[in-house]
């Protein structure tokens, strides 16, 4: 099968490119930079130039494929909501390309604005209300279903954690070093599940085969509680742990203030049996004792 990657050489793109190429699979994935195509190259795929706001570059990348991985997405909280727009409008171009075809849709969303204060599962939907505007691309392909597009949607946990983590963890150690303390909010026992990135890469292939409107969860850990992962950074920076004031959050926590609070825990079960998908990488906890998360520039 000719995939056609978007994000092919971030964090977890760059895991799911080698994860085809093993399974016999061609890979054309999305660069944007030069830099991004000579990682592309050399990692064995071929390069289709152009970005996610260049949708006639998306619409002819999606067109020659046999399928298609949908995992960029511009980390703009900045302008999360344009970002978000940005998304739904290259889900949309893509899935006309696909239209009527019967070929696969694979995108990446997330498992944040799902029901908080328990286990959401693959069933849940995010509540009307959600703050989270990402969760309209996701509505978008799920749509795409009726229209002649095996699209999936597949929600990854707001840790995917492994070597090169760019994401929640490390801007939790970033903070954690720069105010001298590694905090959580409350009794900290509020939970974020997770999924190594290599786990993760692996469901991506496997959701090539999903039925039309499936949802999946790559999650490995249903809940992960904040205040272990503070403990645990604590420990490796030589720095206390402590609860944070909630109205001391947004000075202390930046961006992450409206994350670190929520209770997002999430299942994997029916992801599971339908792709007969198991996690086998290392849990967040035991990840970030490897060190690898705490090394600085110069190490």
């Amino acid at each position: 099968m000719r995939v056609f990657v978007t994000g092919a050489s971030g964090f977890i793109g760059s895991a799911v490119v080698p994860e085809l190429l093993g399974a016999g699979h061609e890979v054309v994935g999305l660069a944007r930079s030069d830099n991004s195509a000579a990682a592309l190259t050399a990692a064995g795929a071929a390069v289709h130039r152009g970005a996610l706001d260049d949708l006639d570059s998306l619409r002819d990348g999606a067109a020659a494929s046999d399928g298609v991985i949908h995992l960029a997405f511009n980390h703009d909280f900045a302008d999360y909501v344009g970002a978000s727009h940005m998304d739904r409008r290259a889900i949309e171009t893509i899935g006309a390309a696909l239209e009527n075809s019967g070929r696969p849709f694979v995108i990446a969303s997330g498992t944040l604005g799902l029901p908080a204060g328990r286990v959401a599962t693959e069933h849940d939907m995010p509540a009307p209300d959600s703050e989270t505007p990402r969760n309209a691309g996701a509505q978008a392909a799920l749509a795409l279903a009726t229209r002649g597009v095996r699209s999936s949607v597949l929600r990854l946990p707001p840790s995917v954690h492994g070597e090169g983590d760019h994401g929640f963890v490390p801007a939790l150690v970033g903070i954690a070093r720069d105010k001298g303390v590694s905090g959580y909010l409350g009794d900290g026992s509020t939970c974020w599940p997770t999924v190594h990135r290599l786990d993760a890469a692996r469901l991506f292939r496997l959701a090539l085969q999903a039925p039309a409107g499936t949802v999946l969860h790559a999650v490995a850990e249903e809940g992960v509680p904040i205040r272990d992962i503070a403990e645990v950074i604590g420990r490796h920076l030589n720095l206390p742990s402590a609860s944070i004031p909630e109205e001391e959050a947004g000075e202390h926590f930046g961006f992450l203030a409206s994350f670190i609070g929520v209770d997002v825990r999430a299942s994997s079960a029916v992801t599971r049996k339908l792709l007969d998908w198991q996690p086998t990488g290392p849990g967040l906890i035991d990840d970030l004792d490897r060190g690898h998360y705490f090394r600085t520039p110069s190490a």
